[in-house]
């Protein structure tokens, strides 16, 4: 169990550490792009885990060759949405993206799996043309698997993102 780990974020505690992989980036302009990321979730003792990602393209020989995204920002207890009998834990992740845009998940996790959705999603004037997306998290094999799917005013959800990472 993390160090100074709130009570109320106990079930999620499998996401603290700090990860490292590889994955898929879909676009409709480029199609299908290797890449590598990093994450870090720490706890803060305040009541929530810290979010940080970063990834990169990757060449044939799974070099770095361009930045592709950052994000950063925090998963926090959600206000109950389910009901209190229920397993696991109602929570939120709030991130920010250099791109303009600003995200708000809301969702569940229950054992290793946490499934979000959008609650709302804020873009600045010349931020991404997105509207909604769709992600879930699980601990498969002791590895950090994760999926993304968005929406746009023009496209229904779709896979944007896969990637599976090791603790490191």
């Amino acid at each position: 169990m993390p160090e100074g780990l709130p009570r109320e974020l106990v079930p999620v505690a499998w996401l603290a550490g700090r990860w490292e992989g590889a994955g898929v980036l879909a676009s409709e302009g480029t199609g299908e792009v290797q890449v590598g990321q990093e994450v870090d979730i720490a706890v803060d003792p305040r009541g929530f885990l810290h979010h940080r990602s970063q990834v990169w393209a990757l060449d044939a020989e799974g070099a770095r060759t361009e930045a592709l995204d950052t994000e950063t920002g925090f998963w926090r207890p959600a206000v109950a949405q389910t009901s209190p009998t229920e397993p696991g834990i109602d929570v939120e992740l709030v991130l920010a993206h250099p791109t303009g845009v600003v995200e708000l998940f809301v969702g569940r996790g229950t054992g290793a799996r946490i499934d979000l959705v959008t609650d709302a999603v804020v873009r600045s004037a010349g931020g991404s043309d997105y509207t909604a997306g769709r992600r879930t998290y699980g601990l498969v094999e002791g590895d950090l698997l994760w999926v993304l799917d968005v929406a746009s005013p023009t496209d229904p959800l779709h896979a944007r993102v896969s990637a599976r990472l090791k603790r490191v």
